[in-house]
């Protein structure tokens, strides 16, 4: 499987490219992953979307963004924050929080320095969405996120 890693200059434009992404079938395909901003200030909404389980706490700003992949959560990372992460690289970052977002992306296939790169977007703001394909469908999932707005897409 390859991998499409993109960022987000904001939440609407991330959302956007998601929902197409889950309309195209890459539903388990997908994941997320943001600064939670509103945690860090303990503003909590709880989410009950069919595609969280009921009761997963995400910062309302984020909320709707991460109901739109599979099994989100709410995790810290030392340097970096809290944060929303959901999709198949969650269970990654939580497992390497001592690495941080750059040791789970490279756990998930991304080169090193690129992971390093990605993690510094987050840091800064940015919203990473990532889409694991076979070589049939990467292209028309890297398409889906450009056309999107997404900025910094690679396929690894």
């Amino acid at each position: 499987m390859k991998k499409v890693i993109s960022t987000f200059p904001n939440r609407d434009a991330a959302e956007k490219a998601v929902a197409e992404l889950r309309q195209k079938g890459f539903d388990k395909d997908i994941s997320i992953v943001a600064r939670d901003d509103d945690r860090q200030k303990n503003q909590f909404t709880t989410m009950n979307d069919n595609n969280l389980t009921t009761g997963t706490t995400t910062g309302g700003v984020l909320g709707g963004l991460a109901g739109l992949a599979v099994g989100a959560g709410a995790l810290a990372i030392p340097g970096i924050g809290p944060l929303i992460a959901a999709g198949p690289i969650a269970g990654l970052l939580s497992g390497a929080a001592a690495g941080g977002i750059a040791g789970g992306l490279v756990d998930y296939g991304i080169p090193q320095d690129r992971s390093k790169y990605y993690e510094e977007k987050v840091k800064q703001g940015s919203i990473l969405v990532t889409v694991q394909a076979d070589d049939n469908r990467i292209n028309d999932a890297a398409d889906t996120l450009r056309r999107h707005g997404a900025q910094d897409v690679e396929t690894h």
